[in-house]
């Protein structure tokens, strides 16, 4: 078992709230010099740019983790991770079939940039990554299970896109032993609020810019012997998926 600080929600410059600087090379980069060594990319709606990060991140030294940040039905923002590239790649293709098909417009909501792990620009997404997809809460989590990941309600402690801000407490269904603060401050006000004891709170930092990355204070214990980072994403997400059903 080993320690390892994390950051399992951050925006790379496919989500086009987040800056352009916000490159795979530039995240891993700066990853380093906060102390990360688990790092997780999780673009709204999309895993476009998770094969240039993972690049990245080997090429920092640290384990990268494929994702997405999902936009339910309920406009509720849902954290899915995966332990491989190809399942990550998967649950993408599903997503896009539930997607909205709005333009983009680049002045007003900002760049849509795919990129490989040099930064170089290799395209841009035509249409809108962040309205609602067609997925409710329920059949996001039940598609990211399906495909290998986990899933957990993001920000819980913001009123903006919460799963509690929106449905105004936590559902029984489906059942989340996983919760993300924004702040983790928050964390035993929000045990004692919403009767949280037992489930797992993490905290990560939701970045859209560089200078939004936090120094490491999160960590996970996770079982990496013998070591791969394969190793490591696979116990990240079974220790995610303990307790959730399907």
């Amino acid at each position: 078992m080993s320690r390892y600080y994390y950051d399992l929600h951050l925006h790379s410059c496919l989500s086009p709230c987040a800056d352009d600087d916000m490159t795979p090379a530039n995240i891993a980069g700066m990853a380093t010099l906060c102390g990360i060594g688990l790092l997780a990319l999780t673009d709204h709606n999309t895993c476009g740019n998770c094969g240039a990060f993972l690049k990245a991140c080997r090429h920092y030294g640290i384990v990268g983790v494929p994702g997405m940040e999902l936009i339910t039905a309920e406009e509720i923002h849902l954290v899915c991770l995966f332990p491989t590239l190809e399942q990550a790649q998967a649950f993408d293709r599903e997503v896009q079939a539930n997607r909205r098909p709005i333009r983009n417009r680049p002045e007003i909501f900002g760049n849509q940039y795919y990129m490989d792990e040099e930064d170089n620009i290799l395209s841009e997404e035509p249409n809108l990554l962040i309205p609602a997809t067609q997925l409710s809460l329920e059949e996001g989590t039940r598609l990211a299970l399906a495909h290998g990941g986990a899933a957990f309600p993001a920000h819980i402690d913001r009123p903006s896109n919460g799963i509690i801000g929106i449905l105004g407490d936590l559902p029984d269904t489906p059942f989340f032993p996983t919760l993300e603060l924004n702040d983790p401050e928050n964390r035993e006000t929000y045990r004692e609020r919403y009767g949280l004891q037992g489930r797992r709170l993490l905290a990560s930092s939701d970045a859209h810019r560089l200078t939004a990355m936090r120094d490491a204070a999160m960590w996970l214990e996770l079982d990496d012997e013998p070591y791969s980072s394969q190793r490591v994403r696979d116990a990240l997400i079974a220790l995610l998926r303990e307790g959730m059903a399907g």
